[in-house]
């Protein structure tokens, strides 16, 4: 596919920090990646991909690879961390806030419509693995989203409980469980949270501890990544059901599903696609194969940046 327009290399690989004002207080540390090429430009200005990471991730563990490929398309992109994560703010740290993730996606998107040669009405959001989740409950809360990518998406936390009790059996459940109510009380007695890792060697008391876990993190981790979050999450994660709202979302949606994923079971994101009329594409590796440097980062970025010009330039050809 060719591109017009396209600026200098170096240029491309430097994106501009911004902070974004959260509601509620505090901000959003983010990069803003300017489009490359007009391919996508449109009268009312380019599109926009919103990206944020999974469970415990931070935007320097993958991401920007992903958002250079979407700006030499021709999309402008927003990639931000959580609250509580890296350069954001939130108190205490490494808290994954279910909750205040959605409210921080909803936060980025309103952010990208008052940027300056964006069109608001072209709005796309990017999520993987947890992430991959929260872009369905937020697209289904905002019909005026443009579309959906959604990556190795964790669209059912119940299944995945069941999933880790079929790996690693209840007794497993419950450590997890344990070190849940320890941090609640941490948080009830205004103590530091109790943290839990992200990735670790299966059987560890790790929210992914499937095998190869911690070699397909560690191979992406950034420098403002941490192997921890607060443990809480424990308690929430398998009442957290974005497929639940998959038949509320009407926008397009390209759903990229491994089929030997080991963290967030393919059956279950292959029912949400179907509810949602996705796009699919299946991928014969495991979760973590899929980012810069894996086996199939390659074909799912590919995919991705065709799901793009089909939205905003093959409409616009056709029209």
């Amino acid at each position: 596919m060719s591109h017009t327009s396209r600026r200098g290399c170096e240029e491309s690989v430097a994106p501009t920090l911004v902070h974004i004002a959260i509601p509620d207080g505090g901000t959003l540390s983010a990069e803003h990646h300017r489009a490359q090429s007009d391919a996508m430009t449109g009268p009312d200005g380019r599109p926009c991909v919103i990206m944020a990471h999974g469970v415990g991730a931070t935007r320097d563990c993958g991401l920007t690879e992903f958002a250079h490929a979407f700006a030499a398309a021709g999309a402008e992109v927003i990639a931000f961390d959580y609250r509580h994560f890296a350069g954001s703010s939130g108190v205490p740290r490494q808290l994954v806030s279910l909750r205040g993730q959605l409210l921080d996606y909803r936060t980025a998107v309103a952010f990208a419509r008052t940027l300056s040669g964006v069109d608001p009405a072209r709005i796309v959001i990017w999520g993987v693995s947890l992430s991959g989740g929260h872009v369905v409950n937020v697209a289904a809360a905002d019909s005026a989203i443009a579309g959906v990518i959604s990556l190795t998406p964790a669209v059912d936390g119940l299944a995945a409980v069941v999933r880790m009790v079929e790996d690693n059996g209840l007794a497993h459940i419950g450590r997890l469980l344990r070190l849940g109510v320890a941090d609640v009380v941490a948080a009830l007695s205004n103590r530091g949270p109790v943290l839990a890792p992200v990735v670790g060697e299966p059987g560890t008391a790790a929210a992914l501890c499937s095998p190869g876990a911690v070699d397909g993190m560690l191979a992406t981790a950034g420098p403002s990544w941490r192997n921890a979050i607060a443990a809480r999450l424990f308690l929430r994660i398998g009442t957290y059901r974005p497929i639940r709202s998959a038949p509320r979302v009407t926008c397009p949606v390209l759903m990229q599903i491994a089929d030997h994923d080991q963290t967030a079971p393919a059956a279950v994101a292959t029912r949400a696609a179907s509810r949602m009329r996705a796009t699919v594409h299946h991928y014969p590796c495991d979760h973590f194969d899929i980012y810069p440097g894996g086996s199939h980062h390659d074909v799912v970025v590919g995919h991705q940046v065709r799901f793009l010009h089909r939205l905003f330039v093959a409409r616009r050809a056709s029209a």
